[in-house]
């Protein structure tokens, strides 16, 4: 078991401030990246509620592990954003941080008085980021936007599942995941322009855009050929045999990326008659004749147990793996072991939990959980006294004008 202790190090964003306006996934996805890399998140939450992930399960002695994995090495303060002191509170932390990223309904922040050119005007600098499901422009801009919509309009559901299973959505929030991936590419990118420049911009992600991103030579095979891909299981369209095949004692996945993998791949599994098969010779054959090729190996595969199938291919070099179970990744010694996906971070409320660490591995700034998830506006008088500079008095006086939302 692998612990990740608080201040193990600075962090690659060491210096770095962000003040984050997200809920839920794809934001608090986005800024948890960020502050594992060593950026200060100060999180800005609805008084009284918080981030709505607060209220998901599962849960630890009432807490929930869903906020906690998600908001970690975060500080949370809490603004009545529709409340004129602290819009000015708000706009006073811009001229002190680096980052602002959003993912309300685009025109949200317009609203409220707090969009990027107001932003812009109180501090040039600034990067302001804004997640939404259609994005910031063009005719469907005011449309909700959900991970499931994202996945269902990018395209991605019409090809998941198998030819004779309806439209199927991915396992995990794979739009959400995306949109936060790319929003924190752009942001990083475009703190890369404003060290060059001394000028931040407006990023603009949104899940519908991310996830027609991810479909990749899928689409091609549309705009080359004009033909609409369709639901094929887990066959790949430009490769084969790259697969999934049933074992005697559950499934692997096999990748024969080529010619010479293909070779390799026959002679291994004894399987050697298929090199003389001239429907068979090249990659774009075996594609073709996928179904034929298909039975074949699975034959062979189903009166093999899968770890002498993986151990067999591997020893010739053959792409192939177990399909794991999360209860298998989660202990297994590489992905949870040494490359320490899975680790355990103390709370000071829930005591020892296990979470899924940061992908991103350094060489020097390594990522690490420095705090865990904070209590709802736990440090709202601590933020406006280091980052503002406020006094006791001035903290107590927006305190007093509903500021931080008022006591119930």
């Amino acid at each position: 078991m692998n612990t990740i202790q608080e201040a193990v190090t600075t962090g690659a964003l060491k210096g770095l401030k962000v003040l984050d306006l997200t809920r839920v996934l794809a934001g608090p996805f986005c800024t948890m990246l960020l502050g594992d890399m060593g950026a200060e998140i100060i999180k800005i939450e609805e008084p009284g509620k918080g981030d709505d992930t607060r209220g998901y399960p599962p849960f630890i002695d009432g807490h929930s592990a869903y906020f906690a994995n998600l908001n970690r090495n975060k500080r949370s303060i809490t603004l009545d954003l529709k409340n004129p002191q602290a819009k000015e509170t708000f706009m006073q932390l811009v001229e002190a941080v680096d980052v602002v990223i959003e993912n309300y309904k685009p025109g949200t922040m317009e609203k409220l008085g707090l969009s990027y050119d107001k932003a812009k005007a109180r501090n040039p600098r600034i990067v302001y980021a804004s997640i939404s499901g259609f994005g910031q422009y063009g005719p469907y801009k005011d449309r909700p936007g959900y991970d499931i919509i994202g996945q269902a309009m990018g395209g991605l559901m019409s090809v998941t599942g198998w030819p004779d299973s309806p439209p199927t959505r991915t396992g995990t929030a794979m739009g959400d995941i995306l949109g936060g991936l790319n929003c924190c590419i752009g942001i990083l990118a475009a703190l890369r322009s404003r060290d060059a420049t001394g000028i931040g911009q407006h990023v603009d992600v949104a899940l519908v855009d991310s996830v027609v991103s991810s479909m990749e030579t899928i689409i091609q095979l549309y705009l080359v050929d004009q033909r609409v891909p369709q639901r094929i299981g887990n066959r790949y369209e430009f490769i084969y045999p790259y697969d999934s095949f049933q074992a005697a004692d559950g499934w692997v996945v096999i990748g024969v990326g080529g010619d010479e993998v293909w070779k390799r791949f026959c002679q291994a599994t004894g399987l050697v008659a298929l090199l003389e098969d001239a429907t068979l010779a090249t990659n774009r054959e075996r594609v073709a004749n996928n179904a034929r090729l298909k039975t074949t190996v699975t034959e062979w595969t189903s009166s093999r147990k899968v770890a002498d199938i993986v151990e067999l291919l591997l020893a010739h070099s053959v792409p192939c793996s177990p399909i794991y179970s999360v209860d298998q990744l989660a202990n297994d010694p590489h992905i949870a072991g040494a490359r320490e996906m899975i680790v355990e971070m103390d709370h000071p409320a829930r005591g020892k939990m296990k979470v899924i660490n940061n992908p991103i591995k350094f060489s020097a700034t390594k990522t690490a959980i420095r705090s865990t998830s904070p209590q709802l506006g736990e440090h709202t008088e601590r933020v406006m006294a280091e980052v503002l500079g406020l006094s006791a008095t001035q903290i107590e006086a927006l305190k007093d004008d509903g500021a931080f939302g008022r006591a119930s």
